[in-house]
């Protein structure tokens, strides 16, 4: 029996909660963000009348504002937002036990079991579409097909509130004809290498010689080339399934620019604090460490460091990604944004090789240290106790790393 699939998409998801909270806002442009004074300036969604003026994701707030001036901007809330996922989740859980989130507003369905209970796949999608309309007051758009990735091109295919199938009948009429910038795993550095070939649409993409596009994308344009004819088979993974962690970042719009090395490693310092006691408290060190820097005309770039052993010590993170900074930055603008990220990350209780030239003594002392320090923290607050070096500047001293961090996952192929 050939599998069905849904991808669940709750259309404009933070911005439709926030709707349901604000209804003097109904009619008119919003845009969920940070706080415009403390210059966390990201639009992270926005409802359809924004974007409809061309509020983007992504989008500095003063870009936003230039777009549509009567924009209306309201700060996150993380926890609400989670709260109408989890209830999501209730719903989907009702269907199939097999429920794959792709994020907190997105996943995943494999409904073929729930056929004799609750009826075919366009059955089970109208009635989840309308439970989650009167139920929760939201709306999801949800995609059928076979396979996970024209799943997910079906939730996209009809915004708002729509629900499109694709099976093997009609995807080569209705998938083959949309940019191949739909697909999946497309980004921009791909597709722009497509486009230079003439490969505009997931048709040509499909029809292309595979060999053609390992020699140009690697692995990722074999990747590519089946998902466009449909060659996924990737299972919808079990509820309660977590995929392992493979890298784990944090990265901040500061709460003014840096001008100067020392406002860096303030910053910096928060950062790898925050970065190094996540490792501690999920068990990994890591052998790489990276940095992300941006500057106040938007300028981005990243660099990385191999270290001499993995570690979860803040100072060593600290030291490395002021080395990568001090290596890489030479001022040529006041930095908007930093980030910090460790990858390669291994158990933190597998065995080393000990270095003559490191001591291992003062490394345990340090490992002590902070983890009395997180300790500390985590009963009475982030700012419970804090170096003396990060008093130089009340303003950026005030940022809380560790209220807001990253936890980057193995993406779609789970480590193949």
């Amino acid at each position: 029996m050939e599998r069905t699939i849904l991808h669940s998409d709750a259309n404009c998801f933070y911005a439709s909660v926030e709707m349901l909270y604000h209804p003097e806002y109904v009619g008119k442009p919003l845009a969920v963000g940070g706080d415009s004074e403390a210059r966390h300036g990201i639009v992270l969604t926005a409802n359809y009348i924004a974007k409809r003026s061309g509020v983007k994701t992504g989008m500095a707030l003063w870009q936003a504002k230039q777009v549509c001036p009567d924009l209306i901007f309201v700060p996150p809330r993380m926890d609400l937002y989670l709260k109408f996922s989890s209830m999501l989740r209730e719903i989907y859980s009702e269907y199939t036990n097999q429920v794959e989130p792709y994020g907190c507003d997105e996943a995943w369905l494999d409904v073929t079991d729930s056929f004799s209970l609750k009826g075919d796949g366009r059955k089970i999608a109208e009635e989840i579409n309308r439970r989650v309309k009167k139920e929760l007051g939201i709306t999801v758009s949800i995609g059928i097909s076979w396979n996970k990735i024209f799943a997910k091109l079906g939730s996209d295919y009809k915004k708002p509130d729509g629900i499109t199938e694709f099976n093997r009948t009609n995807y080569r009429e209705l998938i083959w004809k949309l940019p191949v910038s739909d697909l999946l795993y497309v980004g921009r550095s791909t597709n722009r290498t497509l486009q230079k070939f003439g490969i505009c649409t997931i048709g040509e993409l499909a029809r292309t010689d595979p060999k053609f596009l390992e020699r140009q994308l690697g692995k990722m344009g074999l990747v590519i080339y089946s998902f466009a004819n449909g060659w996924d088979d990737s299972p919808v993974s079990a509820e309660g399934y977590q995929a392992p962690i493979k890298s784990i970042g944090n990265s901040t719009t500061t709460p003014r620019d840096l001008e100067n090395d020392q406002d860096v490693q303030i910053i910096l310092m928060a950062l790898a604090e925050s970065v190094a006691a996540r490792l501690r408290k999920h068990g990994f060190k890591c052998n790489v460490v990276s940095i992300s820097i941006r500057d106040n005309g938007l300028f981005h770039f990243s660099r990385q460091r191999k270290l001499q052993e993995p570690t979860d010590i803040t100072d060593e993170i600290m030291s490395a990604a002021y080395q990568l900074f001090r290596e890489n930055y030479h001022w040529p603008r006041p930095i908007r944004s930093l980030g910090i990220r460790a990858d390669d990350l291994v158990m933190g209780q597998i065995p080393v090789q000990l270095d003559l030239f490191m001591n291992e003594l003062r490394r345990e002392k340090q490992e002590k240290l902070d983890r009395a320090v997180d300790d500390i923290r985590r009963r009475f607050g982030y700012h419970s106790v804090q170096r003396a070096f990060m008093y130089q500047d009340k303003i950026l001293s005030s940022l809380d790393a560790q209220g807001s961090h990253t936890v980057h996952p193995v993406g779609y192929f789970n480590g193949r």
